[in-house]
């Protein structure tokens, strides 16, 4: 068994049927790019009634057909945004409480103890978040995931990962193991994924192996770590578009 083994990313979504909402951050193989990318998934027709949208630079999870909204409050937020240095990525609205923190002196850790998991029982979905800081030409990131300490919900137990920036190298957080009555809950660290310099071969494989009947929506974005330039793959499932944009740089 190696226990560093990365396999690509696609491997470890391919025949999972709920995933649920995850998170991938890294490097690229070439080291000159950090990678983050965000999927969400649903059962119901609330949950599968979203886009993603960019909006001033922001990406926003929005009902697809607002007509069939029957409770937003987990389901339409912001997902991801830039603070300073920093992208944040995360399944819920601790994406503008870890800004917020940022802004008022916190760490990432700091700014996300107001927080806990999702107050949807049985599941208990947990919060999961993500952050890469740039500096001097590199990177590093953070992960972290809030989820119930037991099956009835009673407290919060908290987990954070620090990595640094590894060519070829990245970590991967979702909310479930699979599918189930009630949902499993994502047990132990992140898992090491596989990265590759490519965003469109990255996003196609992400894209093509998460569920055909369950995926949602999937935001992908390379930064390149000597200029701070985004380059940014939006695919949406319901209005059938696939989007690509640049943005300035975040450092």
């Amino acid at each position: 068994m190696d226990i560093y083994e990365a396999v690509p990313a696609r491997e470890r979504i391919f025949g999972n049927t709920y995933p649920g909402r995850g998170i991938i951050l890294g490097t690229t193989p070439d080291g000159t790019k950090a990678v983050a990318a965000y999927f969400i998934m649903g059962r119901s027709t609330n949950s599968r009634n979203r886009v993603f949208t960019m909006k001033d630079g922001v990406l926003y999870t929005e009902p697809y057909d607002a007509s069939l909204v029957t409770d937003p409050s987990l389901i339409i937020y912001a997902a991801v945004r830039r603070e300073g240095s920093n992208l944040i990525v995360t399944n819920g609205n601790q994406t503008d409480t870890v800004a917020e923190g940022l802004r008022a002196g916190k760490s990432f850790g700091e700014a996300l103890e107001s927080r806990e998991f999702e107050p949807d029982a049985p599941n208990f979905t947990p919060r999961i978040s993500g952050m890469i800081t740039f500096k001097d030409g590199g990177c590093s990131y953070r992960m972290s995931i809030l989820k119930s300490v037991d099956a009835s919900g009673s407290a919060c137990a908290r987990y954070e990962f620090a990595y640094p920036s590894v060519k070829g190298l990245g970590h991967f957080i979702h909310t479930y193991v699979c599918d189930g009555k009630p949902i499993p809950t994502f047990q132990g660290e992140p898992e090491r994924v596989a990265t590759v310099d490519g965003i469109d071969e990255f996003t196609d494989s992400l894209w093509e192996a998460l569920d055909p009947d369950n995926k949602i929506s999937l935001y992908v974005s390379y930064t390149d770590l000597e200029n701070g330039c985004e380059d940014i793959r939006i695919v949406n499932k319901n209005s059938g578009t696939r989007s690509a944009e640049k943005r300035s740089p975040i450092f």
